[in-house]
């Protein structure tokens, strides 16, 4: 079964994201912030993980880091309800392999993921 890292503060997006994901048969585990997220991802080894960029302690960017330094392969999808110009690409530049705005359109969110997954 595929595995998904969600990670968000807000405990109504998360529920939301999650009940969608789990339609399309994804196992869905939760992190309410970026160093919660650390460890899951270091104990699920998730096969993608949908992380908020605006988030208390570590925000999204700290935490990618974090991911990315025990997994340079790691399939991270951001997230945000503040996009502003230049966001996205400093998303990708940092290693984000996808940038989606908040409210989230949920069939792109759900092709996107297939297609990183396949």
């Amino acid at each position: 079964m595929t595995t998904i890292l969600l990670v968000d503060d807000n405990p109504a997006n998360r529920e939301l994201l999650r009940e969608i994901l789990e339609l399309d048969s994804y196992e869905v585990h939760e992190a309410e912030d970026g160093a919660n997220a650390v460890r899951l991802y270091k104990e699920l080894n998730p096969d993608l993980t949908i992380l908020d960029l605006q988030m208390p302690g570590l925000d999204g960017f700290q935490t990618l880091a974090a991911i990315l330094e025990s997994d340079r392969e790691a399939l991270v999808i951001a997230v945000t309800a503040f996009a502003m110009r230049g966001d996205r690409e400093r998303a990708l530049d940092a290693g984000f392999r996808d940038y989606i705005t908040k409210p989230v359109e949920m069939t792109h969110l759900r092709n996107r993921i297939r297609e990183l997954l396949a």
